[in-house]
C-alpha cells in the first residue's frame, strides 16, 4: 500500500464517561490500578497489545464498546469513584509542601531520561525510573516543581533474544498521536518552539507537555520539518550513537531546556541536575546573566548558588568525559557568548584521562556539574563516601570526609510498584490517609496486625499472576524463534507457585555480576532440584547495545536455563521494562542483588520488592547497607573491600549459597511461627523498607537538605543586582591570584605520651601576601584512626595564630596545621578549593 498520509480519528466519548480522555492525559493513572482498570476493561487485548496505554486504547476501542460501557451501571460506579479520587488529589489544598515548606522556591529538575510507564519508553533503567518516581512524589507532596527532559522517538530499545540467547535490539518509532502528551503552548497560545546553535547549525526544538499529577514535564523534540534529517535524529534514541551525538544531546537538554522554561514563562529558582548529562544548563544560565550585564565570574557565582547536582554512579562509564577537540566542535561559540576564555571555561570541567596510554585533559560532565553547583549529593550513604573520595582531587589538601558532597538515599514510588492486592490489604490496618504519610515509620508498625494467612494469600495471588505473565512471555519468545511444539507446550507448566521463587532484574552491566549465581554449578543444581525444598529463579535485564560483555552474561544465563538440570528452574525474560519489573517485584518471594561492592551507588529494585513483602537477599552495598537490620532480609558477603576481584567473587558466591541453604530455604519451607516464620520476614520487609525507602521520604529529604537552603541562598546571592555574587567572585579572583605567595609554618610542643584531656600548645606563623588575616582560617587538624577533629587557632593580629589544642580521647594522633581562605556567604568552607598545609619549624 502506498501511504500518502496519516490521520487520527478521535473517539466520541459518551457524556457519562467523557472524562476518560482527560484522565488518559494525566499520568496519575500510572500509579492508580483502579484507573488503569477503566481502560483495560474496555478491551483487555487492546490494552495489552498497545503497552497498557490509555490514549491508544481509547483510539482503538470500537465506538460501540464505548457506548455499551457508558450505560453499564457497575462500570459507571467504578468510573465515578476513580474520578472522585482524581479530583480530590488534584484539588487538595493542604499538601505536605503547603504545610511544611510554604516558603519553598520553584524547582526545575533536569534529567536525560524518565521512566513513568512502559507506554512512554523514554528511559533505559534505574536512573530514568528514579527520575520518574521523583516527579510523581513531587506531585504527591505538592511541590512547585517542573521537570525537563527529551522526547526520544525510538526510545531506548526493545530487547529480543535469538534462539541462542543473544540480545538483539529493535527500535520502534513512537506514534506521538497515541502518547499522553500535548504541544506545550506559550502564554500567548502559540506552540512552543526554541532554537539552539550546535556547532555551525541552528536547530529548532519543539516542546511537548506531559502532565504527571499536579506537576508538568517538558519534553524536547528536534524531529520537526524545519530541521535537517541529521538534526531530526538528535532526539531519536536514548544513549544511542557515538560520543558526538551524546555531546549534542547534552547541549540540547541543558541549553534548549532552559530556553523552554523561559519560552513558557515557567518560574524556576532552584535548578536540580540529575546526573552530569544536564550539566550544560549552566552555560545558558550564565549567558543570560552575562547578557544582563554581569561579568562571567559573577554570573557563575549567581548561577551556581541556586544549583544542585546529583551524581549516580562511581563507575567510569557513567561519568562522561570528552576530548577538548570534540567539545570545540559543539561549544566553540560559547566562550565568546560568556565573555570568558576557552581555557578558563574548560578548566571548570577538566579531568585528566589516560587514553591510549597518554594522559590528556578532558572535559568531564561530572566535574563541570560539580563546578557549576554549590550543592552536590550521592544517592546512598556509602555512595556519598565513595563520591567524596572519588572527587577529592578537586579539593587538593582536603581529606575525603571533608569534600562537600552529601547524600540522599534513593527511594521508590510506593504506589507505582505496590500491587493493588497488597494496597487493599494494607488499607485494612493503616490509617485512611496512609498514602499521604508513606514516610511515617511509626504508622507502618500497624502491619504487625496482618495475619500470616492474609499476607500469604495476597502474595500467592500476585505470584500466580507473575507466573502467568512469565509463561505468556516465554511462549511468545519461543514461537518467534521457531521452537519445537514440545518446548512451546512446556511453557504452560513453567514455574510453580508453591516453589520458593527468587528474582533478579536489572541492567546487565558486568559489575552487577548477574552470573555470580552460577559460580558453582553443581551446588546450584542441588539447590534448585531439592526434592522437598526446591528453588526457582527468574532473571531479566538489558545490556547496553555496545556492551558485549553484558550481552555475554545474558547469553550465559539463557544457556544455563536450557541445561537439563536447570530447565524450568532458571528463566530469563526478554525486554525488561517497567511492566516486567512490576510483575517481578510484586510476585517473587525473594529479591536477589549481588553487585561488586562498592560500585552499586544505590539500587532501587529491591525496595520495590519489599513494598510487596519480598525480603532482600543482597550485597551490603548501596541502599541495602542502610536498609538491612537483621530481620528484613539477608546479606551476601561481608562489608569489606577486596584487592583481588576473583577472591571477592568466590567469597560472595560461597556466602550466597550458604545463606540460601542454611537460612532462607529452611525458613520458607519450615512452617514455623512467630519470629522464626516466613511471615515475620515478610512483615519486617514491608514495615521497615516502605517508609524509609519511599520516594516520598527521598523528596522530603531533598526539600529540607537542598531545595529550601538553595532557594534562600540563591535569592541572597542575587539580591541587590547580584551584590553578594560580585563580592564573592571578586574575592575569589584576588585570593587565587595571591595564593601562590601565601605561606604558613607551624610549631607544636607535642609530648610523646599524655592522658586524655591534656592540651598541646600549637602555633603557626602566616605570611598572608596581602590577604586579610580575618579571611584566613588557620586550624589544627587531628587525625585519629582516620577521623578528623579540627580546632581553630586564634589570630594575634601579627600573622601569628595559636591555641591550646585538647587531646580528648586516648589513641594515636597525627597532628597538622593548615590554612583555608573564607568569607561570609560561601556555601561551604572548601568552596575555593584552596588549602595550604604548614611546614614544621
Amino acid at each position: 500500500m502506498n501511504v500518502i498520509g496519516k490521520v487520527t480519528v478521535l473517539p466520541q466519548l459518551p457524556p457519562s464517561i467523557a472524562r476518560l480522555s482527560e484522565l488518559a492525559y494525566n499520568l496519575y493513572w500510572s500509579w492508580t490500578p483502579h484507573a488503569q482498570a477503566l481502560y483495560s476493561e474496555l478491551d483487555p487485548q487492546v490494552w495489552e497489545n498497545f503497552g497498557q496505554n490509555p490514549v491508544r486504547t481509547l483510539l482503538e476501542v470500537p465506538q460501540a464498546r464505548l457506548d455499551t460501557v457508558a450505560t453499564d451501571k457497575d462500570y459507571l460506579a467504578r468510573y465515578k469513584s476513580v474520578m472522585a479520587d482524581f479530583d480530590a488529589y488534584m484539588n487538595l489544598k493542604k499538601t505536605w509542601a503547603s504545610q511544611n515548606a510554604p516558603e519553598m522556591q520553584p524547582v526545575a529538575y533536569f534529567s536525560m531520561e524518565y521512566g513513568f510507564h512502559e507506554s512512554l519508553p523514554i528511559y533505559s533503567g534505574g536512573l530514568g525510573v528514579l527520575a520518574g518516581d521523583h516527579c510523581k512524589s513531587a506531585s504527591d507532596l505538592g511541590l512547585p516543581f517542573t521537570a525537563v527532559g527529551m522526547l526520544f522517538h525510538q526510545g531506548y530499545f526493545r530487547q529480543l533474544f535469538d534462539k541462542d540467547g543473544w540480545q538483539n535490539e529493535a527500535y520502534d518509532e513512537l506514534d506521538l498521536t497515541t502518547l499522553p502528551i500535548t504541544p506545550a503552548r506559550t502564554p500567548d497560545g502559540q506552540e512552543a518552539r526554541v532554537s539552539v546553535r550546535i556547532g555551525h547549525r541552528e536547530i529548532a526544538v519543539r516542546v511537548w507537555n506531559l502532565t504527571v499529577g499536579r506537576i508538568r514535564v517538558l519534553l524536547l523534540d528536534t524531529n520537526v520539518p524545519e530541521n535537517s534529517e541529521e538534526d531530526r535524529k538528535l532526539t531519536a534514541r536514548l544513549y544511542g550513537g557515538n560520543q558526538e551525538l551524546r555531546v549534542q544531546q547534552y547541549v540540547l537538554l541543558g541549553v534548549a531546556g532552559i530556553r523552554a522554561l523561559r519560552a513558557l514563562d515557567v518560574p524556576a529558582s532552584v535548578y536540580h541536575m540529575n546526573e552530569g548529562h544536564a550539566a550544560l544548563l549552566g552555560l545558558e544560565r550564565i549567558r543570560e546573566c552575562v547578557d544582563a550585564g554581569l561579568d562571567f565570574r559573577t554570573a557563575l557565582e549567581s548561577v551556581a548558588s541556586s544549583t544542585l547536582f546529583t551524581t549516580h554512579t562511581p563507575v567510569a562509564a557513567g561519568n562522561d568525559a570528552f576530548t577538548y577537540e570534540l567539545m570545540d566542535r559543539y561549544l566553540e561559540q560559547w566562550p565568546e557568548l560568556l565573555s570568558v576564555s576557552r581555557h578558563e571555561l574548560y578548566e571548570l570541567a577538566r579531568h585528566d584521562q589516560n587514553w591510549d596510554g597518554q594522559t590528556v585533559p578532558a572535559f568531564s560532565m561530572t566535574v563541570f556539574a560539580l563546578r557549576m553547583s554549590r550543592a552536590a549529593n550521592g544517592v546512598s550513604e556509602l555512595h556519598g563516601e565513595v563520591s567524596r573520595d572519588m572527587w577529592k582531587f578537586l579539593y587538593p589538601g582536603a581529606e575525603a570526609e571533608e569534600v562537600p558532597i552529601g547524600h540522599v538515599t534513593n527511594g521508590a514510588h510506593n504506589l507505582t510498584f505496590t500491587s493493588q492486592a497488597m494496597r487493599d490489604l494494607l488499607s485494612t490496618v493503616l490509617p485512611k490517609d496512609w498514602t499521604e504519610r508513606l514516610e511515617d515509620e511509626e504508622m507502618w508498625k500497624a502491619v504487625d496486625g496482618l495475619s500470616d494467612a492474609q499476607l500469604s494469600n495476597v502474595q500467592l495471588e500476585t505470584k500466580r499472576e507473575m507466573i502467568a505473565f512469565i509463561r505468556a512471555r516465554m511462549r511468545e519468545q519461543m514461537l518467534r524463534n521457531g521452537a519445537s511444539a514440545a518446548d512451546v507446550a512446556a511453557t504452560d507448566t513453567l514455574m510453580d507457585a508453591n516453589t520458593l521463587t527468587i528474582g533478579f532484574a536489572r541492567r546487565f552491566a558486568t559489575y552487577k555480576r548477574a552470573t555470580l549465581l552460577f559460580r558453582d554449578r553443581e551446588r546450584l543444581a542441588r539447590i534448585v532440584n531439592h526434592p522437598d525444598r526446591p528453588v526457582q529463579f527468574v532473571f531479566a535485564g538489558k545490556a547496553h547495545p555496545a556492551d558485549n560483555p553484558g550481552k555475554a552474561f545474558i547469553q550465559e544465563i539463557y544457556r544455563m536455563s536450557q541445561e537439563p538440570e536447570f530447565r524450568g528452574k532458571i528463566v530469563i525474560l526478554e525486554n525488561y521494562d517497567m511492566n516486567v519489573a512490576r510483575h517481578l517485584v510484586q510476585g517473587v518471594d525473594i529479591w536477589l542483588n549481588n553487585p561488586r561492592r562498592p560500585l552499586e551507588a544505590s539500587g532501587t529494585s529491591g525496595m520495590k520488592a519489599s513494598f510487596n513483602g519480598s525480603p532482600n537477599f543482597s550485597v551490603l552495598d548501596g541502599w541495602w547497607r542502610e536498609g538491612y537490620d537483621g530481620t528484613n532480609g539477608w546479606p551476601i558477603g561481608e562489608e569489606r573491600e577486596y584487592a583481588d576481584l576473583n577472591v571477592q567473587d568466590d567469597a560472595d558466591a560461597f556466602s550466597l549459597y550458604q545463606t540460601l541453604e542454611d537460612e532462607i530455604v529452611p525458613r520458607y519451607y519450615g512452617g514455623a511461627t512467630g519470629e522464626d516464620s516466613w511471615a515475620y520476614s515478610v512483615r519486617r520487609s514491608i514495615e521497615t523498607v516502605s517508609p524509609r525507602f519511599s520516594m516520598q521520604r527521598q523528596v522530603i529529604d531533598y526539600v529540607q537538605r537542598y531545595y529550601l537552603p538553595l532557594g534562600k541562598r540563591g535569592q541572597a546571592v542575587a539580591a541587590n543586582h547580584n551584590a553578594e555574587a560580585r563580592t564573592i567572585a571578586g574575592w575569589k579572583t584576588w585570593v587565587r591570584q595571591q595564593w601562590p605567595y601565601v605561606s604558613i609554618s607551624a610549631h607544636a610542643e607535642l609530648p610523646a605520651t599524655c592522658h586524655p584531656g591534656q592540651t598541646a600548645p600549637i602555633s603557626a606563623q602566616v605570611n598572608p601576601a596581602g590577604i586579610s588575616l580575618e579571611e584566613l582560617r588557620v586550624e589544627a587538624v587531628l587525625n585519629r584512626a582516620g577521623h578528623l577533629t579540627r580546632f581553630p587557632l586564634a589570630s594575634r593580629g601579627d600573622g601569628t595564630f595559636s591555641a591550646e589544642v585538647p587531646l580528648e580521647e586516648s589513641g594515636l594522633y597525627s597532628v597538622g596545621v593548615r590554612m583555608i581562605p573564607e568569607i561570609d556567604g560561601l556555601s561551604n568552607e572548601l568552596e575555593t578549593g584552596l588549602i595550604k598545609w604548614a611546614t614544621a619549624r
